[in-house]
């Protein structure tokens, strides 16, 4: 009794003790003292619940995704927050490699790996590019374009073993691309945190045009917004088709119908291309009078916008409308005049420029090479200049071996909701492999963390349709929620 009282004395005490030394270390140290707390507090938790299950670190990694430009323009623009990823990943294979139960190794000894490992090969070797690049621009390039892609689908086809992960993936990117929506909603409103508001000082020639803003809500910038909203508000709507409750149904077309709002408050053309993935969804669906029709909306919203004018009133409409009016779009025909340059350019190149010598990373660490001056405005475009014609090849078949595969074992499922599920994540890659001809989506967070892991759920999904687990869900699904 005594000790226990002493101990209800004594936490206080030692709480009070180390708030205070918080105080003061903040007072002489600034802000970054409480960042500093606050995330060796996360940290603690995190480790705790990745030695537990190392399928957390690919969760923690996928919500952290989307959060990186919050905690960069908020709390600490001048640290390096994008670098967490690779370091996440890195402690979840860790752990992964001593967790021999809840990890599947057999799982990763695929082809899709063998590719993802070819493909990081030849962007290690583009270090040797006769162009001779910086070796940090490189670094910082050689992350998203392929080192990225080797440590999440191969992690991911080990830890996601089981249909409920794929659960939890999709309640993840949905939850936060709503509260995404919600925030681009408040900016549109005039709400702007300060970092926010600084960015968009900062970047007042792209995001507030002619007095109406780009609402870029916490991404790195309205294309990426628009695109990520289109991506899961499409996974919403295919979602809903799939045998549930009629409240379930309800909720995902409802959350599906404010992303779209907030793709079309992004000012995003761009965007409406991740649309096109649903064709191959309704096709993979096996309803072919459903995909008759969605065939026939899509050519009625291309006809709404290119041959009418209705809400051209509407600023957003109107921006809309130029994504299939190509002709009367002046950055359109600066895009063109680029590619024209860059082709004469890379004739000589077969093997590019070298990583990190376009975009962003080519103009900080690049600053002098021809390449620096070009604007990609296209991922595709971004591989050609940076790999040559031989990488963009190469790459561009990879890609559609992959998007191909998972079609073939989507094709084969045999649970209905199983197969809507993997059909939304893979008309969604496939949406925001075709959006990023137009901007460089599918290479940034989140987006780039939702694609891989979306192929990787979808090449170990054949194993959750066993005929014994088919059976068993027969057995406790409602027949009244099935769709006719």
């Amino acid at each position: 009794m005594e000790r226990l009282v002493s101990n209800k004395i004594s936490i206080p005490i030692v709480l009070l003790a180390l708030s205070l030394g918080i105080a003061y270390l903040t007072s002489v140290g600034g802000e970054l003292i409480p960042v500093a707390v606050i995330s060796v507090s996360v940290g603690a938790v995190f480790i705790a619940l990745l030695f537990r299950n190392p399928i957390w670190g690919l969760y923690l990694t996928l919500s952290f995704s989307f959060l990186i430009m919050l905690i960069t323009r908020e709390i600490s623009p001048r640290v390096q927050v994008g670098l967490g990823v690779e370091i996440l990943l890195i402690l979840t294979w860790i752990v992964a490699f001593f967790n021999k139960i809840k990890a599947n190794w057999k799982a990763a000894n695929s082809d899709v790996t063998a590719l993802v490992i070819l493909w990081f090969i030849i962007s290690v070797f583009e270090i040797v590019n006769p162009s001779a690049p910086n070796v940090m621009g490189w670094f910082y390039e050689v992350r998203t374009t392929a080192l990225n892609l080797l440590l999440i689908i191969p992690l991911t086809m080990i830890l996601f073993n089981k249909e409920r992960h794929l659960d939890v993936f999709l309640k993840i990117i949905i939850a936060f691309s709503l509260v995404a929506a919600l925030n681009g909603i408040k900016q549109l409103m005039g709400g702007m945190l300060p970092g926010e508001m600084a960015f968009l000082k900062a970047n007042t020639g792209t995001h507030f045009i002619n007095g109406k803003l780009r609402v870029f809500s916490f991404f790195t910038d309205a294309g990426q917004f628009g695109a990520s909203q289109a991506h899961v508000a499409l996974i919403c709507f295919i979602l809903s088709a799939a045998p549930i409750t009629l409240w379930k149904r309800a909720v995902l077309v409802a959350i599906g119908v404010v992303l779209c709002y907030g793709m079309l408050i992004s000012g995003t053309r761009g965007a409406l291309f991740v649309f096109a993935g649903v064709l191959i969804g309704l096709f993979l669906t096996k309803k072919f009078k459903l995909l008759f029709l969605g065939v026939m909306m899509m050519i009625g919203l291309v006809a709404f916008l290119k041959f009418t004018t209705i809400g051209q009133g509407n600023y957003h409409i109107r921006r809309l409308r130029t994504a299939v009016n190509p002709e009367q779009d002046a950055s359109y025909i600066v895009r063109l005049n680029s590619q024209e340059r860059l082709r004469t350019y890379l004739a000589a190149r077969p093997f590019g420029g070298g990583l990190g010598t376009i975009g962003g990373n080519g103009q900080e660490f690049n600053p002098n090479g021809f390449l620096a001056t070009v604007e990609p405005d296209s991922y595709w475009v971004k591989v050609w200049a940076m790999y040559g014609i031989v990488g963009l090849v190469i790459w561009f078949g990879i890609m559609m071996y992959i998007m191909g595969k998972c079609c073939g074992i989507i094709w084969n499922i045999r649970d209905p909701v199983l197969r809507i599920k993997l059909v939304a994540l893979v008309s969604g890659t496939i949406g925001i492999f075709i959006a990023s001809y137009g901007n460089e989506v599918i290479n940034r967070t989140p987006s780039s963390i939702i694609v891989y892991m979306s192929w990787a759920i979808i090449f170990v999904a054949s194993k959750w349709d066993k005929p014994d687990v088919l059976e068993a869900k027969e057995e406790k699904r409602p027949s009244a929620v099935y769709l006719n």
